[in-house]
């Protein structure tokens, strides 16, 4: 075993932290939320410090990496979307468990811009919640196929077509934030009636493969200007 591995935020301490260390730690959180939520991933950690009232050298003592912060960060929020998912899954109305959780995850989205970084650009695989945004892409292929079964999601639609909602999501709630703050909600409502089984047309185009849609993710990552850095 290497001698030289930096401790992870997902990594239990040996024993409680100080009371001054768990005020600093709990100052910096309370910080980077405000300032990923309004700037993104790439909102500047020295800025965090400095609200926080820490040193830099504070928070990288308790935060090794930008991902180890973004991971304290949005474990609850990955946790939510799992929940949403969950429910929509076992949902007697397919219909209404597909829109349901579609507007969870968009809401989720548009509440926090750091989180709609997260879910529509691709970061490294020990990212915040990893674990359980691939639970929750299983239960998302779940509910499809059961509004598919029940005959109200048109049949042609795959996981893929899903990576449309959030990429377009992204950029609707980015560029309407300030003026009208709820557009993506009729967007997502326009969408949704694209994809009943009622009044459906064939389509120009196959859906995206997953190897496409991951192909794209890396392009999103290497053109995102507040991709983060991993340190």
């Amino acid at each position: 075993m290497s001698h030289h591995h930096a401790p992870s935020a997902q990594e239990t301490p040996a024993k409680p932290l100080r009371r001054d260390a768990q005020r600093n730690r709990d100052a910096i959180v309370a910080a980077a939320r405000t300032a990923f939520s309004e700037q993104g991933l790439g909102a500047s950690l020295e800025g965090i410090a400095r609200e926080a009232g820490v040193a830099i050298g504070t928070l990288y003592r308790h935060f090794p990496t930008r991902l180890d912060l973004v991971e304290t960060l949005f474990n609850t929020k990955y946790a939510e979307l799992l929940t949403a998912a969950e429910e929509a899954a076992v949902m007697d109305d397919a219909w209404e468990g597909f829109c349901r959780y579609l507007e969870n995850l968009c809401k989720l989205q548009a509440c926090d811009r750091a989180f709609n970084d997260l879910v529509s650009a691709r970061l490294p695989f020990h990212v915040a919640g990893r674990g359980m945004f691939e639970r929750t892409k299983e239960l998302c292929n779940q509910i499809m196929r059961n509004a598919q079964d029940q005959g109200v999601l048109r049949g042609d639609v795959t996981a893929q077509d899903i990576a449309f909602v959030i990429w377009s999501q992204a950029g609707i709630i980015q560029a309407t934030r300030t003026i009208a703050p709820q557009a993506w909600r009729r967007h997502l409502h326009l969408m949704l009636d694209a994809f009943r089984t009622e009044g459906a047309h064939q389509l120009p185009e196959p859906p995206l493969t997953s190897r496409q849609v991951d192909q794209t993710l890396v392009t999103l990552e290497c053109t995102k200007e507040d991709c983060p850095e991993q340190s």
